[in-house]
């Protein structure tokens, strides 16, 4: 099937041949909803083989390209399709800590999977995740990444400020020294430990 395609290409991080590859999928009748969800997936299979050391982050950023390139055809076509939106998401590395590939690849999944993304940077103050919250249409969900150690009490106060200040908001969090044991503990509703399933576990949260 010309889904299947697609998703090796995304594995392999083929950007250049993935546009014609989703246009011939689209064009052999497969619907725009079913190869986004193929490439979620595949997303997904790579960020179980960088978890598992298998590939590294110059490979996982090359198979998140291919899929925005592949996410560029289909844009169009879902964009007729309001009800696609999930949600406005805001997105941001927290205090003190100044990593972003991680988050500008959950950014771009999350993006992929139907979220209007709002990213915040880096370095953000628990407040500026807060006031971004008023500052923005439809917010359904806050994505908080830490990437040190040093920078977990700051995730911590990030995920008790937005609650405070939005008890019912949801928020996921997620990062290198993050497990699921300390989200539960600092009151965030999901955690991810890679990309391909942060964009998994935020549909779930937002559903």
């Amino acid at each position: 099937s010309k889904i299947e395609d697609v998703k090796a290409l995304v594995e392999a991080g083929k950007s250049k041949k993935i546009a014609a590859a989703v246009q011939e999928a689209l064009d052999a009748g497969d619907k725009a909803q079913d190869i986004l969800d193929a490439m979620v997936a595949s997303m997904s299979v790579v960020g179980d083989k960088f978890s598992a050391g298998e590939i590294f982050v110059p490979e996982m950023l090359i198979a998140a390209k291919s899929m925005s390139k592949g996410v560029e055809v289909l844009k169009p076509v879902m964009a007729g399709d309001t009800s696609n939106s999930l949600g406005t998401c805001i997105m941001g590395t927290v205090a003190g800590d100044l990593h972003d590939i991680g988050k500008n690849l959950v950014v771009m999944m999350l993006e992929s999977a139907g979220f209007d993304m709002v990213d915040l940077g880096v370095d953000v103050a628990a407040e500026k995740f807060v006031q971004a919250v008023k500052d923005n249409d439809n917010v359904v969900l806050v994505a908080c990444s830490g990437l040190l150690t040093t920078t977990m009490p700051a995730l911590k106060e990030a995920v008790k400020t937005v609650k405070a200040a939005f008890p019912d908001m949801k928020v996921i969090v997620g990062g290198a020294p993050v497990t699921p044991e300390y989200a539960a503990e600092i009151g965030a509703d999901g955690y991810a430990p890679d990309a391909g399933s942060a964009a998994v576990k935020a549909k779930e949260l937002v559903a």
